[in-house]
Order: C-alpha cells, then sequence, then structure tokens
C-alpha cells in the first residue's frame, strides 16, 4: 500500500491550498479504502509532530486540532481513493511538513503511533 501526498507550496498568508493523499497498491491487511480511516499531521522544525485532523471510515465523522479548527476541512472521496485536506486562512505558523496515515480499525484518533502507514511529507510553507 502507498500513500502518495501531493505537492505542497508556498503560499501568503490568508491564502488557501488543497492536500490531497492518493492510495494505491494492495488493500490494507484486507481491508479497503473505504473501510480505513486517514489522518493529517504535520511537523514543523525543532518540533514534534502533531496531529492535524481525522476522518472516519464513513467519513461521517471528523476531528481537528483546535489550531486548525475553522480553516481547515478534511474529506475523502471514497470512488477514488483519495483523501483531502482543504487549509483556508493559512498562517505562517501553519508551516510544516504535512503527513497523510491510515488507519485500518477505521475510527479517528489523534495519536500517531495508532497509525498503521504513513505517506511521504509534503512541504507547505506559509509566508507572512
Amino acid at each position: 500500500v502507498q500513500l502518495v501526498a501531493s505537492v505542497g507550496g508556498l503560499v501568503q498568508a490568508g491564502g488557501s491550498l488543497r492536500l490531497s493523499c492518493a492510495v494505491s497498491g494492495r488493500t490494507f491487511t484486507g481491508r479497503t479504502f473505504s473501510s480505513v480511516a486517514f489522518g493529517w499531521f504535520r511537523q514543523a522544525p525543532g518540533h514534534v509532530r502533531e496531529f492535524v485532523a481525522a476522518i472516519t471510515w464513513s467519513g461521517g465523522s471528523t476531528d481537528y486540532a483546535d489550531s486548525v479548527k475553522g480553516r481547515f476541512t478534511i474529506s475523502r472521496d471514497n470512488a477514488k481513493n483519495t483523501v483531502y485536506l482543504q487549509m483556508n486562512s493559512l498562517k505562517p505558523e501553519d508551516t510544516a511538513v504535512y503527513y497523510c496515515a491510515a488507519e485500518i480499525s477505521g475510527w479517528t484518533t489523534t495519536l500517531g503511533s495508532e497509525y498503521d502507514y504513513w505517506g511521504q511529507g509534503t512541504q507547505v510553507t506559509v509566508s507572512s
């Protein structure tokens, strides 16, 4: 299984950016894409990795870090095996490497250690 995040980019403060995470390859130890939960995490230089957002297998429930609530939206398209992170009203403090991850139980968690598969990171830089 491969989780491939889209290229991030450089954006001015107040701007928007959408990240995607496409899943390819074999199923998640017998589970299909539509039965797996996904999360987005980020890590800024000199900081520990932190939870950003997560979505359940059905898409019926989402969870967000307080720092991004109201600005970021996580969604999924099971037909395309893709998860998205729409980021609006970006701030310089959102600058980080962003990672998508899969949790095969299907339920969201803010703990990175609970996620089973990880994609490569993608750099997001927000200029002031």
